[in-house]
């Protein structure tokens, strides 16, 4: 059996869990891996020379432990399909894997807001240095505007979805 396996990243406090739910909500078979949940304890944290934590880094991250969370999420993704139509789209165990690289330096506003600094000398380098590993990467990136409304850019996600799950199923169909 098949898996689909969604990724949505962007900057912090942007929506991403939000529009990681909302998904779930809509889309049988459908989990959160939420990168969130990974950080290790605030005491393993680095702190820079301005005195920040450094969140906005890989290290920061128990990496180790969400890869064992989505490889447990593969392994077991068939026995969490709800739907026994052989022939249906929705028999396809989706994951969602949401994260914090950072996207739309330009419009980010958020409360409360930043130390002053912070943004400038931490947060958008690193969210330049994440975002140059994503583009060497050879997977297929759909960016979305920031600037749109929830409604809208669920509305975007939730179309694209539909349209791939009906691909992988025509594919699953004629092998």
């Amino acid at each position: 059996m098949k898996t689909f396996i969604i990724g949505i990243s962007g900057v912090t406090n942007g929506g991403k869990t939000t529009l990681a739910k909302n998904l779930q909500k809509h889309l049988p078979n459908c989990s959160i891996i939420c990168q969130d949940d990974f950080f290790k304890p605030e005491s393993e944290i680095e702190t820079d020379k301005n005195g920040f934590l450094q969140y906005d880094v890989l290290e920061a991250l128990n990496m180790e432990k969400m890869m064992s969370a989505i490889s447990s999420w593969k392994e077991n993704a068939r026995c969490s399909v709800v739907s026994t139509n052989r022939e249906s789209a929705e028999e396809i165990p989706i994951l969602i894997i949401e994260g914090f690289l950072l996207f739309n330096y330009n419009t980010r506003v958020y409360e409360p807001p930043d130390s002053p600094g912070y943004f400038d000398g931490h947060v958008w380098p690193m969210y330049l240095k994440h975002r140059q590993e994503m583009q060497d990467i050879t997977w297929e990136v759909v960016y979305l505007d920031g600037t749109k409304s929830k409604e809208d850019l669920f509305l975007q996600v939730y179309e694209d979805l539909i349209q791939q799950l009906a691909k992988q199923k025509r594919l699953q169909v004629t092998a």
